[in-house]
């Protein structure tokens, strides 16, 4: 191979000013085997030009010609097809890929080293090696334009290298004395060897004039060694001298050692007692402050909490390891547990006699917050106990059985003050409800003495009645126990909500209230939660205990004390929620559609307590109570559907608007006064949309059974009044009711209007339904008149027997007949009047048309116009 190379870079690049760095004999992958060679060559002039050759061997001799070049620069990929196995393939992507197979795989490897840092050195251009081991890319020469290419290719850029000036010159000088060096190499080599040894010579000569020289250096040397010798002998006994020094220095070191040791333990020892004495010391004012401080007053409520955090601190001093078993430390830890206990005894006793006094405080304001529907107002007294914040957390902190013990106490004793105030505030609701005292007997309430009792008992067997039959233009009642629907005015619903809401805007802040209070007295951290974190809605408190999960060091997790907040409030306020269920009874008892009220004023109540808090007391208990009203709003609907099915109608008067329908309409008016812009309005979209259906139904199921009035005046009627309800309302949700009901409405108006005018020309409807089945079974229109039946004769004779006067006498009959059929509420006796003339006019139009066609010529007409027909229906309309 380096023959061949050395015959390509003769033959082919040095003439081209070019130097062969690498060479790789290969042939082409999947064809007929034919070799070549690939070459990595350089140019010798500036700027360098990097290429890549192919060389193929000549087909007529044996010298090589040069096929193809590539510029290294357009070379954008070098595969090696495979990184871990020895594989020979390997391709190269210029403006096509080439695919090569190398006769070995050394070759190969070199041949991509070369490539690699050639790209290094002169190109720097981003070429992808793929499937190349790491091993053959080595780091990045540095650049410069006399520097060779590195690795293997050192010795082919120096066998190549150029000459520089002086050897050239050298060289020129040398041949120009032996002008036949270039005919012959030999005498040339001869004379250069003969000069050589000239040169040996000399310096053979020049060596042996020095001896003198070399003589006089080597004395100088040996009185080097005898000055060496003596200095080295006053260093030995110096040594001597020196070794009794150095043991009296390593004396005096150990003794240096054994006091700083001394020293530092000294220090560490005031260290630990500064460190005892500073931490475990409590102030002769702290420890009166504990045992006889004033809990009473602001001013020794401060000094006996700085005093227990100044315990506390000394308490929970973090003790090195051995301090345990010191005697001071032992009786200063007694000390401290014995302060501790007896404070903790005495707070714990002076807080139980505030919560007592509290209860017999709050008892003597009761009755004058029993006239007015009014909670009384506990901020005085959370505002006193808020001063006992820090020492509640410093007895959680330091007895946890104390704490829990108070916290029972307090839920005891507030438990029943609640439960007198808000009791006697819910009295005092229900007899307002209901109106005086006489009035409030017959559901259940009494009062004697200006002072409240509760019944609770009897409203809690309260049911939830249904509305009975509601007041309407037809006179219908409300069964209501004893009272009458007279009483169930508007007057009444609102001043319900009033109260309603009163109750709920009063049970609000003081639930919110107390929960802020315990969370700030009993320091139990609130942690909101994410709204729909499910939560048991009851969760009892067995015997006033609270189920925790207290740790070693007394603290809580957020789960827990939210936890212990929520049975706190359960606990306090367990009242409440049977309270409100009980009002809620009343309420729907009193009247059904109060249902509606309390669902509104609820809904808002609970979407506000779900925004402060989600699991919050307020927000659970008001959500179980929103869940009551739902039910009693449901059952109202399913009633007043129920009370549609039941209905009945008189035999002997006519239908005229039904009860549920102004009913309905009575309910959507006070529905969309009172869910304007309300939370919920969705179920009341779902209620109207039941409603509604069953209205459809039953008002069809009516008209079906109707004897005294026609089905259709039934539907019309009816129809119409729930369009005009409708469209007055704009219920967004009952559009395409509405639009329903207009069409049920156009219907049988038309279908009235159609039945009804059969009546008063008979014998001519018939006569001109025969003429049109004649031509309908195949007779031409001009022929009819040579029917026997049928003949101008015949239709003569029908015509006579309706003139104008006899027709204007039916039109009056069928005015009175129709003014029977319906009813004034509805007020749809001109509407139907005037579609009876718009009808009457089409039928005539068309009788006066099949005249013509059928009975061309004979000039017969009807004995009455159109101007009379107008004439007619006008002077009836105003005679009536």
């Amino acid at each position: 191979m380096t023959a061949i190379k050395h015959a390509l870079q003769r033959d082919i690049f040095t003439p081209n000013d070019e130097r062969l760095l690498s060479i790789v004999n290969v042939c082409k992958a999947g064809k007929k085997k034919r070799n070549c060679f690939l070459c990595a060559t350089v140019t010798t002039e500036r700027p360098v030009q990097v290429n890549v050759v192919k060389v193929k061997k000549s087909d007529k001799g044996d010298f090589y010609k040069r096929q193809t070049a590539w510029v290294l620069r357009d070379l954008a990929v070098v595969d090696a097809k495979d990184a871990i196995k020895e594989n020979p393939e390997f391709d190269l992507h210029f403006e096509k890929v080439y695919k090569w197979v190398a006769s070995s795989i050394a070759e190969k490897n070199t041949f991509i080293s070369c490539i690699w840092k050639l790209n290094q050195r002169y190109i720097r251009k981003k070429i992808d090696f793929i499937n190349v081991s790491s091993q053959l890319l080595e780091e990045s020469v540095p650049s410069g334009e006399n520097q060779n290419v590195a690795g293997g290719d050192e010795e082919v850029v120096d066998e190549y290298q150029e000459l520089n000036a002086r050897e050239e010159q050298d060289i020129e000088i040398m041949m120009e004395g032996c002008e036949y060096a270039i005919s012959n190499a030999e005498a040339f080599a001869d004379k250069l060897s003969r000069e050589l040894q000239v040169l040996d010579g000399a310096n053979i000569h020049s060596i042996m004039a020095s001896e003198k020289q070399v003589n006089i250096l080597m004395k100088l040397l040996d009185e080097a060694l005898r000055e060496v010798d003596q200095i080295e002998v006053k260093l030995s006994s110096y040594e001597e001298m020196l070794q009794s020094v150095k043991e009296q220095m390593d004396q005096i070191s150990e003794s240096n050692h054994l006091i700083h040791l001394s020293n530092t333990n000294n220090l560490k020892l005031l260290s630990e007692i500064e460190f005892l004495v500073n931490h475990m010391d409590l102030a002769k004012g702290h420890i009166k402050a504990l045992q006889e401080g004033d809990l009473s007053s602001s001013r020794g409520i401060e000094a006996c909490t700085n005093a227990a955090d100044a315990l506390l601190q000394c308490m929970s001093v973090t003790l090195q390891p051995g301090h345990e078993m010191l005697h001071a430390v032992k009786q200063q830890q007694q000390r401290f547990s014995d302060l501790r206990e007896q404070f903790a005894r005495r707070l714990a006793s002076h807080l139980n006699n505030v919560f007592v006094q509290q209860g017999h405080d709050q008892s003597s304001t009761l009755a004058q917050h029993s006239i007015e529907l009014t909670l009384p107002n506990h901020h005085p007294f959370h505002r006193d106990l808020l001063r006992y914040a820090k020492l509640m957390e410093w007895l959680k902190n330091t007895d946890y059985g104390k704490y829990e013990g108070l916290t029972t106490n307090y839920m005891d004793y507030l438990s029943r003050l609640y439960d007198r105030e808000i009791k006697d505030f819910f009295e005092v609701a229900k007899i307002k409800m209901t109106g005086a005292t006489k009035e409030g007997k017959k559901f259940g309430l009494h009062g004697s003495s200006g002072k409240l009792t509760g019944s609770t008992s009897s409203l809690n067997k309260l049911s939830v009645q249904s509305s009975g039959n509601r007041r309407s233009q037809s006179s219908s009642l409300l069964d209501m126990g004893n009272m009458s629907a007279s009483d169930l005015d508007v007057a009444d619903r609102t001043k319900f909500d009033k109260i309603f809401e009163q109750v709920l805007s009063e049970l609000e802040p003081l639930c919110l209230a107390e929960q802020d209070f315990i969370s700030k007295f009993f320091k139990l951290q609130q942690h909101l939660s994410i709204p729909g974190t499910p939560m048991s809605d009851a969760e009892e408190v067995d015997g006033g205990t609270l189920s925790r999960a207290h740790n070693t060091g007394g603290l809580q997790s957020m789960s827990s004390e939210n936890h212990m907040i929520r049975q706190m409030m359960i606990k306090i306020f367990r009242c409440v929620e049977p309270e409100l269920n009980n009002l809620i009874a009343l309420g729907d008892k009193i009247d059904s559609f109060n249902s509606l009220y309390m669902l509104v004023k609820m809904s808002h109540h609970v979407w506000t307590a779900q925004n402060v808090d989600p699991t919050s007391f307020l927000s659970t208990t008001l959500g179980n109570v929103l869940v009551t009203v739902k039910r009693n709003f449901d059952k109202c609907i399913s009633n007043q559907i129920k009370q549609m099915e039941d209905v009945k109608i008189s035999k002997k008067s006519k239908v005229g608007i039904l009860p549920f329908v102004a009913e309905f309409e009575e309910f959507a008016a006070l529905a969309e006064s009172i869910f304007r812009n309300a939370e919920r309005r969705g179920d009341l979209d779902k209620a109207y949309l039941k409603l509604i259906r069953g209205v459809f139904t039953n008002v069809e199921k009516v008209a079906n059974e109707s004897q005294k009035t026609p089905r259709d005046v039934v539907m019309m009627e009816n129809f119409h009044h729930i369009f005009a309800t409708l469209s007055r309302l704009k219920i967004s949700c009952l559009e395409a009711e509405k639009k329903e009901a207009k069409q049920k409405y156009t219907d049988h108006l038309q279908s009235y209007v159609i039945y009804s005018l059969g009546q008063p020309l008979e014998k001519l409807n018939h006569f001109f339904e025969g003429v049109e089945a004649r031509v309908a079974q195949g007779v031409r229109e001009e022929e009819v008149s040579y029917q026997l039946a049928f003949n101008k004769q015949e239709l003569r004779k029908v015509i006579k027997e309706y003139p104008g006067k006899e027709v204007k006498k039916g039109l009056d009959n069928l005015y009175k007949k129709v003014d029977k059929h319906l009813c004034e509420e509805e007020n749809l006796l001109q509407v139907v009047w005037h579609s009876m003339q718009d009808e009457f006019i089409r039928q005539y139009k068309h009788f006066e048309g099949l005249i013509a066609r059928c009975y061309p010529g004979s000039g017969i007409t009807m004995e009455f116009t159109i101007q009379d027909i107008l004439d007619y229906f006008s002077s009836i309309a105003q005679s009536h």
